[in-house]
């Protein structure tokens, strides 16, 4: 006992803060948030792993990042090399890093997290993408992977839909030697990414080094491509492509169905977005696109699309933003730093709360009419259902309302392929693999799932890439 050795007490690290802009400040720009962590508190941060035997929180990656493997290179300061490690599996860190609920994933499998603060993997994750951005020339545009590409003769695939799933899928296929097309129907690349998800928490810049990584792999990205009005599924068949990986996404807005939508200044959270992200409506005049702006506004949801859209309200100059929510702040999908970030920036939450009907004047939207919930049994989501409290009706006055509760999948390419099969929400059936019922088409991400979260959307994205693989190789196409 006298020569046995005693390891000293683990000192503890508490979790590095990362820094943010004040929210007096931030709601008068459309700069990012925060800020990310400084090349010291990113040191510090990757202290605190305990460099688990058996981590458990690549298990909570969909796209089955090595964390371990890049926190221990960050510890090392072997920053490219890091950055390289995680785009073995992951082609678009900077976004991950940023937009990822790795609370849900990837942290909350995170032992550290059993007795403390988890690492702050996403944070980490983000410090990398950043860091190469400013600093890393080493496989920065693919060069790497490239090199070690088969030289046989490519066999071509094709993917359709620029969003998460169908960057995710494309890279993973360029990767293995297939001549890829993707086709993206908007004018630019990035799907929510660009035209959903608002420049202070994912700068357009940062996509658009993403896409351009992707593209650097081989990838050919063909804008304002319609498949289903510029070509069909089968056209692209005939046309020598090995497989196709549909990737269209969730972008058909879902309205409350109540008296008075029609109004002027009545947006869907789709529209309104898109307008001001990927359209520049808050430039207008400079910009061709206008979006009206309003003292008032309300939006109706409780997820992330509705947070987006009241935070991009209070940044169009709003006095008052209402996030008007049936249920209570407990059930609310948004995520929680999202959900602190509005209350931080002066959005008025207004829970247990519905809308039954929109009011006007000359046409224009004035009114809206809520009746007051109580929260019953759970439904079939887990949440406790709301339920009308008769005779609570009130009006709140309001000059924009933006209706934020949902989207489903756009049936533009579907109906040209009336062969695939369909769920009663207009989704594709694919299985595990994202293989649908039509020989040699996969399919993955919201126009399977509905919508999700943008990693999920990677993750099948990275599967059906694989799937697609073994299909070709197969030769039964």
């Amino acid at each position: 006992m006298q020569n046995e050795k005693i390891k000293p007490p683990r000192k503890k690290i508490p979790r590095n803060k990362i820094a943010e802009q004040q929210p007096a400040s931030r709601i008068k720009n459309f700069s990012e948030v925060e800020l990310g962590f400084s090349e010291q508190q990113a040191l510090l941060e990757s202290q605190r792993c305990l460099m688990c035997k058996k981590p458990k929180c690549t298990l909570g990656c969909p796209v089955e990042i090595d964390i371990k493997g890049f926190i221990a290179l960050i510890k090392e300061q072997k920053y490219d090399e890091a950055l390289e490690k995680i785009r073995e599996k992951n082609a678009m860190p900077g976004i991950c890093g940023r937009v990822c609920p790795q609370e849900d994933q990837c942290e909350k499998e995170c032992i550290l997290g059993v007795k403390d603060d988890p690492v702050a993997i996403g944070k980490l994750e983000r410090f990398l993408a950043d860091y190469g951005v400013k600093n890393s020339k080493k496989n920065s545009k693919g060069e790497a992977v490239l090199n070690n590409k088969s030289s046989s003769k490519k066999i071509k695939a094709a993917v359709i839909g620029a969003g998460p799933s169908g960057l995710t899928c494309a890279g993973e296929l360029a990767k293995m030697g297939y001549d890829v097309t993707l086709f993206e129907a908007l004018h630019k690349a990035g799907g929510v990414l660009v035209y959903g998800i608002p420049e202070f928490r994912l700068p357009k810049s940062i996509v658009g080094g993403e896409v351009e990584y992707v593209k650097s792999l081989g990838v050919d990205i063909k804008l304002n491509s319609i498949v289903g009005k510029t070509y069909t599924i089968d056209e692209l068949l005939e046309s020598g492509y090995g497989s196709i990986f549909i990737s269209t996404g969730a972008g058909l807005p879902y309205f409350l169905g109540i008296p008075g939508e029609n109004l002027n200044g009545v947006y869907s959270a789709n529209e309104y977005l898109t307008r001001v992200n990927l359209m520049k409506g808050y430039l207008f005049p400079q910009w061709d696109t206008p979006v009206k702006k309003a003292s008032v506004v309300s939006v109706i949801g409780g997820g992330n699309v509705a947070l987006d859209s009241a935070r991009t309200a209070k940044r169009l100059g709003a006095e008052k933003v209402y996030l008007i929510y049936r249920r209570s702040e407990v059930e609310m999908p948004g995520r929680i730093e999202e959900i602190k970030h509005a209350k931080e920036e002066g959005i008025e939450m207004v829970f247990l709360t519905n809308p039954v009907e929109i009011k006007g004047e000359n046409g224009w939207v004035k009114k809206i009419t809520c009746i007051k919930m109580q929260l019953g049994e759970p439904d079939e989501s887990g949440r406790r259902r709301p339920v009308a409290i008769p005779g609570s009706e009130h009006d709140i006055d309001t000059g924009i309302a933006v209706i934020a509760i949902g989207q489903g999948p756009n049936p533009v390419l579907t109906q040209t392929s009336p062969d695939i099969a369909l769920n009663k929400w207009g989704n594709i059936i694919a299985d595990s693999i994202g293989k649908t019922n039509k020989k040699g088409v996969f399919a993955g991400g919201d126009i399977v799932t509905g919508a999700a979260t943008v990693i999920l959307a990677m993750g099948a994205g990275k599967v059906a890439a694989r799937a697609m693989d073994d299909y070709i190789k197969s030769g039964v196409w």
